[in-house]
């Protein structure tokens, strides 16, 4: 590793020093010392109860009052700790499986990525996690878990999940709700192109059954404005659906109406008590991060 901190640096840069596994925990582990506080307090706040200490946990999450007054091991839990069971919901489909500029990760690879930093933060604090790919169609499933091994099966499933077919989440978000039984957190990654009103019924159903949700948009630079040749042909990449412009006539109202994309969704998250975050493909995955374990996660 560099010298820099990997969670700080370009994304791409970051992805040359090697695999989905070698960038997340390189990330996460640069995220982790840059925080001044405990890297829990996003998730795990309140305190909740004891339990015996086993061996392999932190000692600095043994109460030490409790060992001088009754001789006995004990770990503080915290309420998020006892409770909390996480589910990434990732979209495969093949719009994500695109960027704009060669020297820029896909949003399938920068998603990839991010999600197993987020995974790998949550099992850290021994928060059970699983995993949802979705497309078309449910395309895996990993229950919730956080056994030691859960990471490397995480790994797997995301590692053999290639971008293709169409989007359609509200059915992937529907199984969430047989898969967290209890209240959880919900991490939908996506770049939104998709039904918006069926996802949106879907996440909302999610937080009306008790469940954090949080929705990271994901979004190439290259798709916040309209270049080209003078006259040039733009394709959907999952219906095929083709049509010719001339780029600078339509600039303008082009990026009107990204824009107005965003404020749509970040509005309607907001309305529904939904944490939203826009995250370009270039920004370090440190950046995101923070935002998403803050105390306060702004809509």
């Amino acid at each position: 590793m560099p010298n820099n901190r990997p969670d700080l640096l370009d994304p791409y840069e970051v992805a040359q020093l090697g695999g989905v596994e070698l960038v997340a925990e390189g990330v996460v582990e640069g995220f982790l010392a840059g925080l001044h506080r405990s890297p829990f307090h996003g998730f795990s706040v309140e305190f909740a109860e004891h339990r015996p200490y086993q061996p392999g946990d932190e000692l600095r999450y043994l109460d030490w009052r409790m060992l001088a007054r009754s001789d006995r091991l004990l770990v503080k839990q915290y309420e998020e700790e006892t409770n909390l069971r996480s589910m990434i919901v990732l979209d495969v489909s093949r719009s994500m499986d695109w960027t704009g500029a060669e020297r820029r990760l896909t949003k399938l690879e920068y998603a990839k990525r991010l999600a197993a930093a987020l995974a790998l933060v949550l099992l850290r604090q021994r928060d059970a996690t699983g995993f949802i790919g979705f497309a078309d169609t449910v395309r895996m499933i990993v229950p919730a878990r956080s056994r030691g091994r859960q990471w490397w099966t995480l790994l797997a499933a995301l590692d053999a999940l290639e971008g293709s077919g169409g989007t359609a989440a509200e059915p992937a978000l529907r199984r969430v709700t047989d898969l967290l039984r209890r209240r959880g957190l919900v991490l939908f990654v996506s770049d939104l192109l998709l039904e918006r009103r069926l996802a949106l019924l879907a996440l909302q159903y999610l937080r009306h059954r008790g469940h954090q949700v949080v929705v990271f948009h994901i979004m190439d630079p290259g798709e916040q404005t309209l270049e080209g040749q003078p006259e040039a042909l733009y394709q959907d990449p999952e219906s095929g659906t083709g049509v010719v412009v001339r780029p600078r006539e339509l600039r303008a109202a082009y990026a009107e109406t990204v824009g107005r994309a965003v404020r749509e969704w970040r509005a309607a998250c907001r309305t529904g008590g939904i944490a939203y975050h826009h995250v370009l493909t270039n920004t370090p995955f440190g950046t995101v991060l923070r935002r998403a374990t803050a105390r306060r996660t702004r809509a």
